[in-house]
């Protein structure tokens, strides 16, 4: 079970994300929720799918795209139903640790290999060898309806549980780049990211929206500062040019995954992977399950002859686009062409997105809902829904 030493040395550092878990007892159906919005310095990823070997269980997850060779996972889920996620924490280390997050991918590969459930996770935790060489907020779902972040630096863990109303009150936690643990909130980073998270997931709460639907319109496709209120997308503004400082969808966001977990009397295999692959702003998302294999993802999510995923690139041309003016010569581009995602005529690449995103899910929703009754997944009716959702994909790539 150790990871060694080079395993974590050779771990590309983590950028910054945003993220969200929801207890199954806030949601309408009773299933668990989990939402990470990728931000990292990896252009484009893919969805990968590794079989079970030496007594471990299979899992599929949100790799790097162009690596032949897969140690790290960003997000992801095993056939357990058993979950993990991450975002990086820049105030959980001690000031004297300069490791940031050297492991945090490869950690959570190998938790997906090896734990079943929660139980496992912590016990995998407790029994790793010190010192871990992360920095990270881990969050966690499983079958059972368990539900919990991790504050995690090399040497010691502190546990959020999202079921307990002592520490989750409203029954979700967000996590952006800070630790409540650890130094000063201050020396984190995403506190503007965070409190827009919240002001997101407090409207949710009031009109009963907590559903993947919701969270891809007004979190993964957030354009809203949460401290200063400015927000794109209000009709009020009518610029062509928007700045993406602290918002969180920005350059870096290369995707977003809502894993919709299971209820406790529910099939572990029904665990559904829901993908934005590419940019949120120019990628419409597609489900997976990983009870269907690698063949069982839609190959516009999945590595191509050249290690890159269709749907992901083309997200990422279209990204490109918007970004296209460079005012300062600088490595970050911050600047964006707004109108071109987002307008009044509703004709923005986002608008389209989204309407596509829509057609998408009518297609799997049916299927889904038969799976649930029927208590497995069938990978006949999985290969028509995923050649039935390509179908609407790729005619509209191609006008």
């Amino acid at each position: 079970m150790a990871i060694t030493a080079a395993m974590l040395l050779s771990e590309v550092r983590g950028i910054s994300c945003t993220s969200v878990i929801i207890s199954g007892r806030i949601t309408p159906d009773g299933r668990p929720l989990m939402w990470k919005n990728r931000d990292t310095g990896a252009a484009e990823n893919v969805m990968a799918h590794f079989p079970a070997e030496d007594g471990c269980y299979s899992y599929m997850g949100i790799v790097n795209s162009g690596l032949r060779k897969q140690k790290s996972i960003w997000i992801g889920t095993n056939s357990q139903g058993f979950s993990i996620m991450n975002t990086v924490s820049y105030n959980i280390a001690p000031a004297e640790d300069s490791t940031l997050s050297g492991a945090n991918g490869t950690l959570m590969a190998r938790a997906l290999k090896v734990c079943a459930d929660m139980e496992d996770f912590e016990h995998f935790l407790d029994t790793l060898p010190k010192p871990w060489k992360v920095a990270t907020n881990y969050g966690v779902i499983d079958a059972k309806g368990n539900a919990a972040y991790y504050e995690i630096n090399s040497r010691e863990y502190f546990k959020y549980d999202v079921n307990d109303t002592t520490v989750a009150p409203q029954g979700y936690i967000v996590r952006t780049n800070f630790s409540f643990n650890g130094r000063p909130m201050k020396q984190g980073k995403g506190h503007a990211r965070y409190m827009e998270a919240n002001r997101q997931m407090e409207i949710a709460c009031r009109t009963g929206q907590l559903t993947p639907a919701f969270i891809f319109d007004r979190l993964a496709r957030s354009y809203a500062n949460g401290l200063t209120g400015v927000d794109y997308r209000d009709p009020s503004f009518d610029g062509k040019w928007a700045f993406e400082h602290d918002i969180i969808t920005r350059f870096k966001t290369t995707c977003s995954v809502v894993i919709q977990g299971v209820r406790p009397d529910e099939n572990p295999e029904l665990t559904t992977m829901w993908t934005i692959v590419g940019y949120p702003g120019t990628t419409p998302a597609m489900p997976a399950w990983e009870a269907g294999g690698q063949d069982g993802i839609s190959y516009l999510m999945r590595a191509d002859e050249k290690g890159i995923s269709p749907l992901s690139h083309n997200g990422y041309e279209l990204k490109v686009k918007a970004y296209e003016y460079d005012i300062d010569d600088q490595p970050e581009q911050l600047y964006f062409r707004w109108d071109m995602l987002w307008n009044k005529e509703g004709t923005g690449i986002t608008q389209k997105m989204m309407s596509l995103e829509s057609k998408v899910t009518d297609v799997y929703s049916p299927y889904l809902e038969k799976w649930r009754r029927k208590g497995h997944l069938n990978l006949k009716q999985l290969a028509a829904a995923n050649a039935a959702a390509e179908t609407i994909l790729s005619a509209a790539f191609d006008n």
